[in-house]
């Protein structure tokens, strides 16, 4: 009795510490170095580690810009990272964190792109989908806070039904899947996580009129706490399409009566460019806008 018992209890500690560990790794990962996730894609010189590896600062100058991607691909789940975004006089640079499938041709992506601005003025987010190599679905928000003094979450939200973006848990948009009307949709090609500090001042700023004031050079953003639960491929064959993936649960193929009136009121007083609505770029409405986005 006393040796079953012995064996009782180790079984049922090990039985702890396997969801200890569980728990942890599904937990902890905020905590961990960047780069134990990402990769240094562009100038490593221009990215920098801080608090040991847990937070990444981002430079930008005359010489060059930087970026990071991350090791693996995902197909569908929730990722998220916060960030903290240039400083003053931010007009001309470029902040971006998306996925993309890094295939030319037929990409899938989904966009987070931070576009500076003079002193003053609001950040703007343009957020913007790609599926099966079709893009120009640009919406952009003027953020309701300073993104740049301190760490805001930037998050998406990937499954089956559809595609959210996420600003402190503040839904900003969402890209439905319509394929049922012929609408692409991105779902077949797993998609990495990328993260780049650029130059963009012929576009990114009214147009391209505000150009960068490089006397205010070097430029720094600041990223830490990646999160992301998903499909990583490769990985387990089914995984991609099993229904019991929380993200693929009843409470994510559409927006909580919360998320809804959050949603809306972002559109509403928030909202300084929606594609769906430019007429001299598109007399004939996009498919999509007329399914219902």
């Amino acid at each position: 009795m006393a040796k079953l018992t012995l064996l009782g209890l180790k079984v049922f500690l090990l039985f702890v510490i396997a969801c200890v560990l569980a728990f942890s790794s599904r937990q902890s990962r905020a905590g961990r170095c960047i780069l134990q996730d990402f990769q240094v894609t562009w100038a490593e010189s221009h990215i920098r580690q801080l608090d040991a590896g847990r937070a990444i600062q981002l430079v930008l100058d005359q010489n060059s810009g930087c970026g990071f991607a991350s090791k693996y691909k995902y197909l569908f789940g929730r990722v998220s990272m916060k960030i903290k975004l240039v400083p003053g006089d931010s007009a001309g640079t470029v902040t971006a964190f998306y996925m993309n499938s890094d295939t030319d041709s037929v990409r899938d992506e989904l966009d987070f792109e931070f576009l500076g601005n003079r002193t003053g003025q609001p950040y703007t987010v343009q957020t913007n989908v790609y599926a099966h190599g079709k893009g120009d679905r640009e919406e952009r928000i003027n953020l309701w806070f300073d993104p740049s003094a301190e760490f805001h979450t930037y998050s998406i939200m990937w499954n089956h039904r559809q595609v959210v973006f996420y600003v402190d848990e503040v839904p900003i948009r969402v890209y439905k899947n319509n394929e049922a009307k012929g609408i692409p949709y991105p779902k077949f090609q797993p998609m990495g996580v990328f993260s780049t500090l650029w130059e963009a001042d012929d576009w990114a700023t009214r147009g391209g009129l505000e150009k960068i004031d490089w006397s205010k050079a070097p430029f720094y953003a600041y990223y830490k706490d990646f999160d992301i639960e998903g499909c990583p491929v490769p990985g387990p064959q089914n995984c991609a399409s099993n229904a019991n993936n929380w993200w693929e649960g009843s409470a994510y193929q559409a927006l909580s009566p919360v998320e809804a009136q959050r949603y809306h009121w972002v559109r509403m007083n928030h909202m300084i460019y929606n594609y769906c609505t430019d007429k001299s770029r598109y007399p004939v409405t996009p498919p999509e806008c007329v399914a219902g986005i």
